[in-house]
């Protein structure tokens, strides 16, 4: 249980860097990259799908443990910051809103059902639903928006959610607590009945 306080306190330590560096660096341009840098914060968080799965991959990655904790949420970030330049350069990803909705499902039934997927495994599963999530961030930035900014805004927002769903994995039940392992078990299904709910909207 120490190691797993231990890595949660690691993982918010380096959000908090994540989040607060590009704060400082934008302190003094103006007010525009100020707006911008909250902007790009707050647009991951106002789609329950977005948390949902964001939140997801921290899951995963607790629930793999080792180099999972920092690779997994970090491919997520990274291939989700490339489709974010994309969506913002106008160039169109197809489907997008649907490879949302099934990431939903897919990281909750893998939540629901753990199928002892490899840390290359998982971390090639996020990266490529992170392709819809960041294209549709970069392409509802609006048009007044600074890009570096905006994009360093959502890339906080992200990574803060999945330091959160880290903890919340190795909270509930990848330590060796079967009862908090159900529970997580149980919340997964639900998020994939969600995204299910949202695929037949």
């Amino acid at each position: 249980m120490k190691r797993g306080l231990t890595s949660v306190a690691v993982l918010v330590a380096i959000t908090t860097v994540l989040i607060l560096a590009p704060a400082i660096a934008l302190a003094h341009p103006g007010h525009a990259d100020a707006n911008g840098l909250i902007r790009g914060f707050i647009h991951p968080v106002t789609g329950i799908d977005h948390v949902l799965a964001m939140i997801a991959v921290g899951v995963l990655a607790a629930q793999l443990g080792g180099r999972a904790l920092w690779l997994v949420p970090l491919s997520f970030v990274t291939v989700m910051a490339f489709a974010g330049a994309l969506g913002m350069a106008g160039i169109r990803l197809p489907f997008a809103e649907v490879g949302i909705a099934l990431s939903v499902v897919v990281f909750g039934l893998a939540i629901a059902f753990p199928l002892n997927l490899s840390t290359v495994a998982t971390t090639a599963l996020v990266g490529f639903f992170a392709l819809f999530h960041g294209h549709v961030h970069g392409a509802e930035m609006p048009g007044a928006m600074s890009a570096f900014p905006y994009a360093a805004g959502f890339v906080a927002a992200t990574a803060l959610l999945h330091a959160i769903g880290v903890g919340l994995g190795l909270l509930f039940g990848f330590e060796g607590k079967r009862f908090g392992h159900r529970v997580v078990q149980a919340g997964g299904g639900a998020m994939a009945l969600f995204g299910v709910a949202i695929l037949v909207s």
